[in-house]
């Protein structure tokens, strides 16, 4: 099917709906998910405040491939918890939210150009449901997930971005789960932020004011404080395939901010009509 035919089947099979905002959260440590925490109250606060989506894709930092970008489209996504050494109680938190198959299926043929495939094994992992377990407390809106294909460069992700930027209009809430600055080999417990956390993290909001998402996406210009700011990219990548598909329409506004245990950017934004 061509992108042209997959759109004609989502607008003839999923209602039309008042262009959806586009979100990116800085997710930071699970414990968030059970702790009563500045970010957890934002988080439910946020989500009272958005209009109810007919689904939610979620772009997650924790589900990476290699070679090609999968979408999920089980019926019934499992809870992933991917992390090791934490209490049990946050073991035992299950999100049991439905997927979205055929809005899935629908998503991997608006992504053709991007060789996207289909799979029914993932589910929902932790950068998916510790966010979702507070703005969407009930579990009662379809969610799938998106990966990151770890191979391909930030302009990739920015691409994949505005090839969804039609699911918008038809009830679709994207959010993207990551973190502006994430370095766990440079964590402070002392809370004290680095200074070069600082600063990428003010260069990357400087750079979202301006709309200069190219920029932002440009590795080679960014150098060494985005080396030191995001060793690896897959908690970064979300961020940009939020503004991906943006538009020059739409309003921004910070969500939250902040430096967690020195490197990790809680910076969250959202992009609206």
């Amino acid at each position: 099917m061509n992108i042209a035919s997959s759109l004609k089947n989502l607008a003839e099979r999923f209602k039309a709906s008042p262009k959806m905002p586009l979100v990116f959260l800085g997710h930071g440590s699970p414990m968030n998910a059970i702790e009563d925490t500045a970010y957890s109250r934002r988080w439910a606060e946020f989500g009272r405040s958005l209009p109810r989506p007919q689904a939610i894709l979620m772009i997650s930092a924790h589900w990476m491939t290699q070679g090609s970008t999968l979408v999920d489209v089980s019926a019934a996504p499992r809870t992933i918890h991917d992390f090791y050494g934490f209490p049990d109680e946050l073991y035992q938190l299950h999100y049991p939210a439905k997927g979205s198959p055929e809005l899935a299926k629908q998503v991997a043929s608006m992504l053709a150009d991007y060789q996207v495939k289909t799979d029914d094994s993932w589910g929902l992992d932790h950068g998916a449901w510790s966010l979702l377990h507070h703005l969407y407390p009930a579990a009662d809106v379809p969610v799938f997930q998106l990966s990151i294909d770890i191979t391909k460069d930030l302009n990739w992700q920015l691409g994949i971005g505005k090839a969804l930027a039609k699911l918008r209009e038809r009830g679709v809430l994207i959010i993207g789960s990551g973190n502006v600055v994430h370095n766990l080999g440079a964590l402070q417990f002392n809370g004290k932020a680095h200074d070069w956390a600082l600063k990428f993290d003010s260069v990357f909001a400087d750079k979202l004011n301006q709309r200069d998402f190219a920029g932002l996406a440009n590795t080679k210009a960014l150098g060494s404080l985005l080396r030191m700011a995001n060793p690896t990219l897959e908690h970064y990548a979300p961020a940009l395939t939020i503004a991906g598909a943006a538009n020059a329409k739409d309003q921004l506004i910070y969500t939250s901010e902040g430096i967690d245990l020195g490197a990790i950017s809680m910076r969250s934004f959202m992009f609206h009509a």
